[in-house]
């Protein structure tokens, strides 16, 4: 019997023999149209050095939508706590076709790489690198003839957002935080501009149990190990990846952006964090169009288990208001 250096339920488990055991997330589905939406699919593989691709989506007609030729671009990153899942899941697959659907967009689902084989801060430089490949097509070399052409013939680079639900969400919190940076910023070229960040139930934390999280010491502790699983820094959950508030950390007023939608769940324990995050925006010295959005009665992902339900429905098609300015 091989020994367990590493359990963590109900995500995984880690051998002796650096085997990793996933239990859920592995599932995968292929690009493809599919046929209850019309939205078409592939994947690209964008930085060949390290594997890591994109799966693309657009309307069957992208130059029929709307009274624009060309669509919003929205860059998605998935959950799944930086140790699970991937572009190619199913229920990611099934979710992203129905809001493609619905907010008649072109998306980039970001397949970065997770831990514990890729150790953090692996995610966010595979999510900048998707960035920045996508801000590479407002080159003329690219335009021209190079890069991908449904990013050259349907995106709208005056209509950028970053999109992401719980780690995924957390992505494009730091995305935008660099992207507005003076160091980094000037690698996605002075055209390509984000518009606005869309973070549904996003993945924050902190040493220190804020609301309902103290109610409940037993999962916060489960929550805390799934952090230090993932970066086992000397911060633990303070460490300014997964708490933006923590000392050192950048806070909200560096967002590259004008409009963040937070969404939460009711049932969700992550929703202080979503709040606090919201509240941090509407009180921050950057003047930012801010909203929040919480959907009762329901629990983390909900949307992402059963896109088709109700309230995912409901949840879906206030994302795509967002996108559209709505």
């Amino acid at each position: 019997m091989k020994t367990v250096v590493h359990d963590v339920p109900p995500y995984l488990r880690v051998y002796e023999d650096g085997t990793v055991e996933r239990f859920i997330g592995t599932e995968t589905t292929p690009a493809a149209l599919d046929p209850h939406t019309g939205v078409s699919s592939k994947d690209v593989l964008f930085l060949p050095e390290s594997g890591v691709s994109a799966r693309l989506y657009r309307p069957i007609n992208p130059a029929a939508a709307g009274s624009h030729k060309k669509l919003p671009l929205v860059v998605y990153f998935h959950g799944g706590a930086f140790c699970i899942s991937s572009s190619a899941d199913p229920k990611y697959h099934d979710m992203l076709n129905i809001l493609v659907n619905e907010a008649q967009i072109l998306l980039v689902s970001v397949d970065y790489r997770i831990a514990p084989e890729n150790p953090l801060p692996a995610a966010y430089e595979d999510s900048w690198a998707a960035l920045k490949w996508a801000a590479s097509h407002l080159s003329p070399e690219e335009t021209e003839t190079g890069g991908d052409i449904w990013l050259r013939e349907s995106a709208d680079f005056d209509r950028v957002f970053l999109a992401g639900d719980s780690a995924g969400a957390n992505i494009s919190h730091h995305l935008a935080i660099r992207a507005g940076s003076e160091t980094h910023g000037p690698e996605l070229g002075d055209k390509f501009k984000i518009a606005g960040v869309l973070m549904v139930q996003p993945y924050f934390w902190g040493e220190e149990a804020i609301g309902v999280e103290a109610e409940n010491p037993v999962f916060k502790s489960v929550v805390d190990k799934w952090w230090r699983f993932v970066c086992p820094s000397d911060r633990g959950c303070d460490d300014p990846w997964i708490n933006p508030f923590g000392d050192g950390a950048p806070g909200v007023d560096g967002l590259a952006c004008g409009r963040v939608l937070v969404c939460v769940a009711g049932n969700d324990v992550l929703r202080e964090r979503g709040k606090l995050y919201y509240q941090c925006l509407v009180e921050g010295k950057k003047k930012m169009k801010a909203e929040l959005f919480q959907t009762e009665g329901e629990d983390h992902v909900f949307h992402i288990l059963d896109p088709t339900a109700q309230n995912s429905k409901i949840l879906i098609k206030r994302c795509a208001q967002f996108i559209n300015g709505q």
